[in-house]
């Protein structure tokens, strides 16, 4: 969450390069936030058509930087630091351009606050959240849910684990351990597709997934796992405790605790509902 930013409520990806102590930002999202066009990719191609400075220098200005794609995988996307974007803007013809410099100015000086001072990180986080709708005590969870998968993956990093790669073969150990689904089965339940699994969990589902990261945090220290696939046993383990737990919680409430229930604005459901209806037909 800390890696997308809000411009009029529109989402913008970014990465920050420590070697660099700069932001990147993703190209195609901002042309998006400032074009609203329905088609970013032929939308940059006219720009460059028409700009031909711009085009000869666009490698230059771009480069290919990891972030999260629609599908929620990641993969690496154009994407440009401050004054590259300033370049691109100054060819887009957009009423939002001058209120778009300033918001990137404040997005740089709100970074250089954050080092110095990293609970402005997790405010603005939970800002974030509260600016889309959440209730306070779903934010709150949440951003304990944040911490405790900070401290599993920093785990895995120390014990020899590959990032990214490893790190989702892992996470769907203990999902399916915890919740008998893999993140992407999970996802196809609650009817998403590129949003976040974790943002669209009830109180009790986030409760269980930090319950069955916590102890795989636990188990993984307790057995000193190194290496992968030590880790993998130690994740099966963390997400059967979990398990154990929410199915003793479903027999004694008599209630499931896995729900198609998520936090998608009821316009969008009901367009989805619309799209899925028109498509039987």
């Amino acid at each position: 969450m800390s890696n997308i930013k809000l411009f009029e409520s529109k989402q913008i990806r970014s990465e920050w390069n420590e070697q660099e102590n700069k932001w990147y930002f993703s190209v195609q999202d901002v042309v998006e936030v400032l074009t609203d066009s329905a088609d970013v990719k032929q939308y940059i191609k006219r720009i460059l058509s028409r700009d031909e400075m711009l085009k000869s220098n666009w490698g230059t200005i771009c480069t290919l930087v990891e972030m999260e794609a629609a599908d929620g995988k990641r993969r690496k996307v154009q994407a440009a630091d401050a004054k590259g974007l300033l370049r691109i803007i100054q060819s887009i013809p957009s009423p939002k351009a001058e209120p778009f410099k300033q918001w990137l100015a404040q997005v740089g000086s709100d970074r250089l606050d954050e080092i110095e001072n990293p609970e402005l990180a997790a405010q603005r986080t939970r800002e974030l959240y509260k600016a889309k709708g959440y209730p306070d005590d779903w934010i709150e969870k949440r951003m304990r849910s944040i911490a405790i998968r900070e401290e599993l993956t920093e785990e895995w990093k120390n014990r020899g684990v590959k990032e990214q790669i490893e790190y989702s073969i892992l996470t769907a150990e203990i999902s399916k351990a915890t919740f008998g689904m893999t993140p992407s089965q999970y996802k196809k339940y609650k009817g998403l597709k590129s949003q976040n699994l974790r943002d669209h969990m009830t109180d009790l589902e986030l409760i269980f997934s930090m319950l069955g990261e916590a102890s795989t945090t636990k188990v993984t220290r307790a057995k000193n796992a190194k290496g992968f696939i030590a880790n993998q046993d130690a994740a099966r383990i963390g997400g059967k405790i979990a398990g154990h737990a929410l199915k003793e919680l479903e027999k004694e409430s008599g209630e499931k605790v896995i729900t198609s229930k998520n936090y998608l604005p009821e316009t969008k459901k009901r367009k989805e509902l619309t799209s899925g209806t028109r498509k039987k037909k």
